[in-house]
């Protein structure tokens, strides 16, 4: 695979900047923090963008793409190429298919991760279709299975496909904290190239047997929820950044969040979705300089206990 943060990087910058311009920004802009996937040990940036709900719109409207196209604008300057969504996003994977239509040649630099929500195998089948043509690909990144739907029989269509060359990975999702007894079995039994589940400040259930079942496993972790849906902010309005901010650098409670999540050592990204540009640039900021330790994670998470 070609180095996707190189690629894109180099082009969104060429854009604005100009080939020199972009050569020197190059040469003075950090890279974003890479993991690596466990099971290929490619490098993927920490932050990625999820698309549920903020990018459900009609790839028609062009008052309503136009701040979407900014956020994608921003996350590729920043060095982001995982983008995260689903058929049951609404129009979500037609929009990220209609703005990656715009990228030209760097359209082939992301790494499109999508789902299936389906019982039995034909029904399936017309959904990775379906998502293929939305997202103008026939060859996705990331396949994962969504919210445990027909686990099993699934799990055999992604080998298949797997071994085909329709997915590069297969995955397993889910957002609430009552399913992670049973993701823990499945990885331990299953492992998967990758688990997308909720983790936030506010919400840490996964990290008591999910995520080490994870790291033993040799499994990718994307986290969903960050936020809490909006619940983290609400929580902190009015609130001061603590002191701590400065020690990892964050300006913003968001990023305070966000590097709460990176700092465990299972954790692969985390993929916080929005349609605001500011919002965006807000996040993508978490991905770079110091990352909190386990002892600094619990300072965070004792500001809201």
């Amino acid at each position: 695979m070609p180095d996707r943060r190189r690629f894109l990087q180099t082009t969104a910058c060429a854009a604005l900047l100009g080939s020199a311009g972009a050569a020197r920004a190059l040469s003075v802009k950090p890279a974003m923090l890479n993991r690596s996937i466990p099971s290929s040990k490619e490098q993927m940036p920490v932050i990625g963008l999820g698309t549920a709900d903020t990018f459900n719109a009609s790839p028609d409207d062009a008052a309503a793409m136009a701040p979407l196209g900014r956020v994608l604008d921003i996350f590729t300057q920043e060095g982001g190429y995982l983008i995260d969504t689903a058929p049951s996003y609404g129009q979500a994977e037609a929009v990220v298919g209609a703005l990656l239509a715009r990228q030209g040649t760097r359209r082939d630099g992301y790494f499109l991760a999508t789902k299936i929500g389906a019982h039995g195998r034909e029904s399936a089948m017309d959904q990775i279709r379906q998502s293929q043509k939305r997202l103008g690909r026939d060859k996705l990144d990331l396949i994962q299975i969504h919210n445990l739907i027909d686990t099993r029989n699934q799990l055999a269509l992604l080998r298949e496909l797997k071994q085909q060359g329709v997915t590069r990975y297969i995955g397993i999702t889910h957002y609430t904290d009552s399913a992670h007894d049973e993701l823990t079995e499945l990885v331990e039994r299953e492992k998967p190239d990758f688990l997308q589940i909720n983790l936030s400040v506010g919400a840490r259930n996964a990290e008591k047997r999910l995520l080490p079942a994870c790291q033993a496993n040799g499994v990718a972790v994307l986290i969903n929820r960050p936020f809490q849906d909006g619940a983290l902010f609400r929580q902190v309005k009015g609130r001061a950044l603590p002191e701590l901010a400065a020690e990892i650098g964050c300006t913003s409670w968001a990023q305070v969040f966000l590097k709460f999540i990176i700092g465990h050592p299972a954790v692969t990204a985390v993929i916080p979705a929005t349609s605001k540009p500011a919002n965006m640039a807000d996040n993508a900021q978490a991905g770079f300089g110091r990352q909190p330790d386990a002892a600094l994670r619990e300072r965070i998470a004792a500001l809201l206990a």
